[in-house]
């Protein structure tokens, strides 16, 4: 008694540090940490984008354990799909906030449930969840910016025809267009503000966010800039294809929309069930839980769920 005592304190005590410092943490956020993130990213994964002398002093600014981490591929390419996914966290901070929840859950688990293997399971869960999530943070954002970016096409295009530069209309959509659109533009317009010319600032966009349609833009502006052409004419048309391409997905999500329920109820109402006749009729599950067949039997009930939740998922994915 007095060790599931003490576990639970610990657990409480790590979720209570872990709070303080995530608050912490968002109130010393500034544009200041966030220019010395990109620029250690910079430096760890494009070796001959900097100056080496300037590439030197950038990683012997890097704390011992990010330059640890940084040697790690999977760690190496997570912080691009952290700022690909929208968080404005570092990697550390991150792998840091997973561990902590994971052990925590882990330690909860097994104080209440008092089954090692179901401890673990939910421990290995919690470290494979955040990759689904951030996957699914970038879809989303990807889609969000599908959504917004034919208006700041349509915006370019205006401010062209009424001669402003491509710089100006750049600004403009940076400070007029919400997010994700508008900060990619602000940040492009900021780039080639201190010295980066305007045609790569946007082509750096297409590290941020993985859109077919802004490497369209990136392309015509490109090929613009080189062979000259009518730019607003062109970013008109792009915007009307987009926008005709959404019109299409949108009717597509409601096709698929009785599949996509249904896939959902065939994931969640066994877990729901299991859990009611838990509490509902304490000694109906006991077979399972307490035996090693019934716990194997768990086990592989719980990863053919998730194999035809991925399955009726990719049946109605359906790409555009």
């Amino acid at each position: 008694m007095i060790i599931k005592i003490v576990l639970f304190l610990i657990a409480a005590v790590v979720f209570i540090v872990l709070a303080v410092y995530l608050g912490a943490t968002l109130i010393t956020e500034s544009p200041k940490a966030e220019l010395r993130r990109r620029l250690r990213r910079m430096a760890n994964q494009q070796p001959g984008g900097l100056p080496e002398d300037l590439r030197s002093e950038i990683i012997k600014e890097i704390p011992p354990f990010d330059r640890v981490l940084s040697k790690i591929p999977y760690f190496r390419d997570l912080d691009k799909k952290l700022d690909q996914a929208g968080l404005k966290i570092p990697v550390t901070k991150f792998v840091m906030i997973v561990s902590v929840v994971a052990l925590s859950t882990f330690i909860l688990s097994w104080i209440i449930i008092k089954i090692f293997l179901v401890s673990l399971g939910l421990l290995i869960l919690i470290l494979i969840l955040p990759s689904f999530y951030l996957s699914y943070l970038k879809n989303k954002r990807v889609i969000n910016f599908t959504e917004i970016f034919p208006e700041a096409l349509t915006m370019t295009a205006r401010s062209l025809r009424a001669g402003h530069s491509l710089t100006s209309a750049v600004q403009l959509v940076g400070q007029e267009i919400s997010e994700p659109v508008g900060g990619l533009f602000k940040t492009a317009y900021d780039q080639q503000f201190l010295g980066l010319r305007l045609i790569d600032a946007l082509a750096n966009m297409n590290e941020r966010i993985e859109s077919l349609d802004l490497r369209f833009f990136t392309t015509a502006v490109g090929i613009n800039t080189e062979v000259g052409g009518n730019l607003a004419e062109i970013l008109d048309k792009l915007a009307e294809t987009i926008r005709e391409r959404v019109k299409i997905r949108r009717q597509v999500r409601v096709y698929t929309a009785q599949a996509r329920i249904s896939g959902y109820v065939l994931a969640f109402l066994p877990v729901i069930a299991f859990i009611l006749f838990r509490f509902m009729l304490p000694g109906y599950e006991e077979e399972l839980l307490n035996t090693t067949k019934g716990i194997y039997v768990l086990i592989s009930a719980g990863v053919m769920q998730v194999i035809g939740f991925l399955v009726i998922r990719k049946i109605i994915n359906i790409r555009i």
